[in-house]
């Protein structure tokens, strides 16, 4: 099977007539399937439940945007029944078959990206740029693993011996739940649930339940990608009733979860218990929070700075784990960098994100809302309020963007994780006490430094301990095959997705050897 080199898909410009109006026509069909009811979907069947998760829109709460069937513990004893049989046949798919069908998929998401971008709109609220993002990054994942599941399939040598062939290869797993985020939810669930698939394995598929109707898309156009029954299998619910029975379950062979630390915490430790008739340990990867840091010292180009750590603390509103909450300035230019960032961030243009000029949209649930909110009243405590801070008046999850300055590293809100348009910024003594401040919290997802200087930058590379540096550029905006994502300490299990070795997680080496 002979396929072009990987290049990364380019996002649109939206400044452009075409561009905008075919977005425009995704968002009128998307409207007019709000309300749909969505069932789960096992061995290829849909399934009905007698309960239902309803999915609503954060701009507009009163909204439904989709009705989704809500799993009991008897589907996913099905789902698991129906993987496994699936897995019979799937896992000896020659690997040229099971990359045709990414590559099929990809193409899919090219030419349905602005419906993709739609549901994300309005179930979500992302702005245009940032959902149209998400699409392209859903291409590029299912082109990368493709061509590394075919790289793969080639084994690897071994050191010869006389009087035996040997070698050594890859084979799946088994059947796996992946349980998947509502922040990145096209791109992180095309990632972890498409590597299992391309690798051999099997998949039950528990998203978000702010994020369910984006991910009955996503499983229709896989399997208009051509992708056989039980193969992948959509169980929307609740955690209790359908991720802990999932993840406990002595028939799941692996687990592939993004979200929060605190649930990341617990998956790990209930993965870790052998069941009765449970014949392996569970492998388990994790993605979990960050706090991450912009670091400036007196040498860096502070206006490129100033831009950059906006765009890194609120861009989707602060909901990335990869989102730059703290701003850590070098103290000599700290009163110069800092009304530069306030400008940028009174450029931000907070609505509905249906509208095209709309840059933040609001957060996703009222849950999030009255986090963030608390996490302001207090930074009020921690620090000095410049921007911001409050809710905005009227219907929709709208909080603006706000910004504390003269924070302490010790400060709750320079050490927890409030997944909000929150920036605390930070003075330093140097850029050595900026690297320190830097690495001062339990994670260590992403982080920027912004120096003109080699020697400084040198030693940023060496000591930011972090999965993913970026120097002179924001701590946000991965791409897959280019930047490979995953963090160190409480960030997660770094298992780097959109890298060179993604796939290993989900497959499991075998050695054989036949004397002659």
């Amino acid at each position: 099977m002979i396929i072009p080199p990987f290049r990364t898909e380019p996002s649109l410009d939206f400044q452009d007539p075409q561009n905008r109006q075919e977005m425009e026509a995704a968002l009128k069909r998307m409207e007019a399937r709000l309300g749909e009811e969505y069932p789960l979907v096992i061995g290829g069947r849909r399934v009905v439940s007698s309960d239902q998760i309803i999915s609503l829109n954060p701009a507009h709460p009163d909204q439904v945007v989709g009705r989704h069937s809500a799993a009991q513990l008897e589907h996913v004893e099905q789902a698991l029944t129906a993987g496994w049989q699936a897995f019979a046949s799937w896992s000896r798919t020659p690997v040229e078959e099971r990359a045709a069908v990414l590559l099929r998929a990809a193409e899919l998401v090219r030419r349905r990206r602005h419906d993709l971008a739609a549901v994300m709109v309005y179930e979500v609220g992302k702005p245009w740029d940032e959902a149209d993002g998400e699409a392209a990054e859903a291409v590029d994942l299912m082109e990368w693993y493709a061509r590394q599941a075919l790289e793969m399939a080639a084994g690897k040598r071994t050191a010869p011996i006389s009087g035996e062939i040997t070698e050594f290869r890859y084979i799946p797993l088994g059947v796996g739940a992946v349980i998947s985020p509502w922040n990145f939810p096209v791109a992180l669930t095309t990632g972890m649930t498409t590597a299992a698939v391309v690798a051999g394995n099997c998949v039950i598929l528990k998203p978000a339940n702010t994020a369910c109707t984006t991910a009955a898309f996503l499983v229709q156009l896989w399997e208009d990608a051509g992708l056989p029954p039980g193969v992948i299998n959509l169980l929307t619910g609740r955690g209790s009733l359908v991720g802990d029975p999932l993840v406990d379950n002595p028939r799941t062979r692996f687990v592939a979860f993004t979200g929060s630390r605190d649930v990341g915490v617990r998956i790990n430790e209930r993965a870790a218990r052998v069941h009765p008739g449970q014949l392996w340990l569970k492998r388990v990867q994790l993605e979990m929070g960050g706090k991450n840091a912009v670091v400036v010292d007196e040498t860096a180009d502070l206006d490129q700075a100033a831009r950059d750590i906006a765009a890194s603390a609120f861009g989707f509103q602060g909901q990335k784990c990869s989102a730059g909450s703290r701003a850590v300035v070098v103290q000599s230019v700290y009163d110069q960098l800092l009304p530069k960032v306030l400008e940028r961030v009174r450029e931000i243009r907070v609505g509905d994100p249906v509208d095209p000029r709309v840059t933040m949209g609001p957060v996703v649930d009222s849950a999030a809302e009255e986090k963030i909110l608390d996490y302001i009243e207090i930074g009020k405590q921690e620090g000095e309020l410049l921007l911001g801070g409050r809710r905005r008046d009227g219907e929709g999850y709208y909080i603006e963007p706000t910004v504390f300055s003269g924070v302490s590293s010790e400060a709750r809100i320079a050490q927890e994780e409030i997944f909000g348009p929150v920036l605390a910024v930070m003075p330093a003594r140097d850029f050595e006490d900026g690297i320190r401040i830097a690495n001062s919290t339990e994670y260590g997802l992403t982080g920027s430094y912004f120096s003109r200087d080699p020697q400084r930058i040198a030693v940023a590379k060496e000591r930011i301990h972090v999965g993913n540096l970026y120097i002179n550029r924001r701590s946000t905006g991965a791409l897959m095959g280019v930047h490979p994502f995953g963090g160190f300490n409480m960030s997660g299990t770094d298992t780097k997705a959109g890298g060179p070795d993604y796939l290993l997680f989900f497959m499991q080496g075998q050695s054989i050897a036949e004397r002659l």
